[in-house]
């Protein structure tokens, strides 16, 4: 080589180094994949910023059917820990889910962590209920276990981890302690709740209340009513006599309307931020919002 290519080939290299220098450095914090928004909300607020949290359900969307592209499956099976609620919530993630743990990304399932309650009626009785969410105490139990694990997590200080930890249970608790209040002061004979498919078994079974029935059978929003199943609910607004039943934002509350056209007595129709947060400019952008924005209006919609 001659002498003014070798000076020309140095000049280069040492370009090349100064813009690599000078270039931002890549996050190399931890990546933590978390399959619904809920739950992502809830790890977020465990890590901070300690852990990239890349959530794959959007706002709004249905945990039931929501999908992910090939670059997010790929960033799953490449994640530090994947957490997921389980118990059949996330229908159309379940081969992700286990293509990610055959490669070997460390996994949570927060129905693992609970006291799993099954399903009372409809197709899906006798099986595993997913909604764990609705009873605050349930999700106590979740963060509970998911923190010894984040501590496991390469890059996640176990003090900065304990202190934010202790903050949402206690957070929590006081959720907890609001919603027990404010259902309290609902009669007993409107303890009742009517909504989409059966989301409620966990807020009922904490807070005493009494799911009627669903518009649609099943534990899925991928299921669909029968004319019977319509009929059925129709008998059973009109005998307890509930004012309101509930359509969730994450599904269309059509059914819902109809259902309330075809029974003989005035029924109102409220919207519940029950499986899926909104944007950050929406009604219910985090867990604790979303909680007590539907406590709210269950409550002002059963009582007197």
């Amino acid at each position: 080589m001659s002498r003014s290519r070798a000076l020309l080939a140095g000049l280069t290299a040492a370009a090349v180094l100064a813009l690599t220098a000078c270039a931002p450095a890549g996050d190399d914090r931890p990546t933590v994949v978390v399959s619904t928004n809920i739950l992502g909300d809830v790890v977020g607020e465990l890590v901070g910023d300690q852990a990239e949290v890349v959530t794959l359900m959007a706002p709004d969307a249905d945990p039931h059917s929501f999908e992910i592209s090939a670059r997010q499956a790929a960033r799953m099976r490449a994640a530090d820990l994947v957490v997921s609620n389980g118990l059949g919530l996330e229908e159309g993630l379940q081969q992700h889910l286990d293509a990610a743990v055959d490669a070997g990304a460390p996994a949570f399932v927060a129905g693992d962590a609970i006291d799993v309650l099954e399903y009372r009626e409809g197709d899906a009785a006798g099986t595993p209920d997913p909604h764990l969410w609705t009873d605050p105490g349930q999700m106590l139990d979740v963060v509970d276990a998911l923190e010894p694990v984040l501590a496991e997590v390469d890059g996640v200080d176990d003090a900065l981890l304990a202190t934010r930890t202790a903050d949402y249970r206690a957070a929590l608790d006081r959720l907890d302690a609001e919603m027990s209040t404010a259902f309290a002061a609902i009669p007993a004979d409107r303890r009742a709740l009517v909504t989409n498919h059966h989301v409620f078994g966990y807020l009922a079974e904490r807070f005493d209340f009494d799911v009627v029935g669903a518009v649609i059978p099943g534990g899925t929003t991928l299921a669909a009513p029968s004319a019977s199943d319509l009929a059925d609910l129709v008998d059973a607004v009109e005998r307890t006599g509930v004012p309101t039943v509930f359509a969730e934002s994450s599904s269309p509350d059509r059914l819902v309307q109809a259902l309330a056209s075809e029974a003989d007595v005035h029924v109102d129709v409220v919207e519940l931020f029950t499986e899926s947060l909104t944007a950050a400019d929406g009604d219910a952008p985090d867990y604790l919002t979303m909680m007590r924005v539907d406590t709210e209006r269950i409550a002002t919609g059963l009582s007197p």
